[in-house]
């Protein structure tokens, strides 16, 4: 089973969640974008949908993992 990745991005004023080529939000904060995202994974984790990660976008442009399936959230 493929392991999921969302992807939360800063996009202008707003925060935005990227999924398999989709893009949900805009969220006012990061931390809103956050609590979606997570439950969002938590959500296809207990559907069969397998391992999850939610990736936070830098200052720098590169991902860093926030949150993994089986743990709680560091935001």
């Amino acid at each position: 089973m493929a392991h999921a990745r969302y992807f939360i991005v800063r996009n202008q004023d707003a925060w935005v969640i990227k999924y398999d080529d989709e893009e949900y939000g805009p969220y006012r904060t990061q931390s809103e974008a956050m609590l979606f995202a997570v439950e969002a994974a938590k959500n296809l984790q207990k559907h069969g949908g397998g391992e999850a990660d939610v990736c936070l976008m830098g200052e720098n442009g590169h991902f860093r993992p926030e949150w993994s399936t089986g743990q709680e959230a560091r935001t």
